[in-house]
Order: structure tokens, then C-alpha cells, then sequence
């Protein structure tokens, strides 16, 4: 798994812990990967080998270039959001609440999904059906999806 350059650093180290049987890497600590733009940043990733990529920046799936960058990489896109209303060290406890309480249903349905999958985090609720949305895109692409992937 590939944690977004916009994911904090202590995300990463949380979801390690959490997820020790899956390998991590944070954009920021592989070597030449700093600053690249998303839509080159899916394309690399799925060249490299990686297959599910964690990311905070909720706006991806609303600009046109990097949703076709998306669907053309083949990789599962997991966001979280993160209360910017809250900042510091609330803001950052109440993401890592929500990526622990969902990153594991989300790596299970993935496990099981044929095809591309889109999931959304959405919170600390103890059901799963309230902590995470999954999207099928080829049953019900998002906006800008390429027909082609559909």
C-alpha cells in the first residue's frame, strides 16, 4: 500500500502498526517520489507494484485528468477525511480514529473485489456499512470516468 503525499507521516506509522502484515510506503519516504503530481503518481505506483493507495485528498474524484489517471492505473483508491475545522493534534487523532476503524473492512473487501475499487472512509461508527462506502466503478462509475473502464 502506498500512503499519498498528503497523508501525514504519523499516519504512516500508525497504519503499520496496525496493518503488520501488509507493507506500507509513505511517498515522502521513498526516494525520488517527493513531490509528484497525482496524475503521474498512479501511473508510477502501479508500475512499481503497488495495488491500493491512501490518500486525504478528497478532491481527486471532482478533477477530470486525475480520475482518468486513476481508472488507467487499476489501482484501489482508499480516502479519508480529514475535519480541517479541526487542526493539530485533533485533527490528526480524528483521521487516524477513522483510517483504523475502516482500513481493515476496506483491505477485506478489497481481498474480495474483482476489479477497481473506490472507498471512501467515513468515520469511527462501529458498523462497517457506516464506515466506509464502496464504489464498483464499473457498475456505477463517478463522474469523468473513462467509458473505456466502465
Amino acid at each position: 500500500m502506498l500512503l499519498d503525499e498528503n497523508v501525514p507521516l504519523p499516519m504512516a506509522q500508525i497504519v503499520r502498526l496496525l496493518m503488520k502484515h501488509q507493507s506500507i510506503d509513505h511517498v515522502a519516504e521513498l526516494k525520488g517520489w517527493a513531490g509528484t503530481r497525482d496524475i503521474d503518481l498512479y501511473a508510477r505506483a502501479a508500475a512499481e507494484g503497488f495495488h491500493v493507495i491512501l490518500t486525504n485528498d478528497t478532491k481527486q474524484l471532482s478533477r477530470p485528468l486525475e480520475v482518468v489517471a486513476i481508472a488507467e492505473s487499476g489501482l484501489h483508491r482508499i480516502e479519508y477525511r480529514q475535519n480541517h475545522k479541526h487542526g493539530g493534534l485533533v485533527g490528526l487523532g480524528a483521521a487516524i480514529a477513522t483510517v483504523c476503524a475502516g482500513l481493515p473492512h476496506a483491505l477485506l473487501e478489497l481481498d474480495r473485489a474483482v476489479g477497481q475499487r473506490l472507498i471512501s472512509l467515513n468515520g469511527v461508527d462501529p458498523s462497517q456499512q457506516n464506515r466506509l462506502r464502496i464504489v464498483d466503478p464499473a457498475a456505477a462509475p463517478p463522474k469523468f470516468w473513462p467509458s473505456t473502464f466502465a
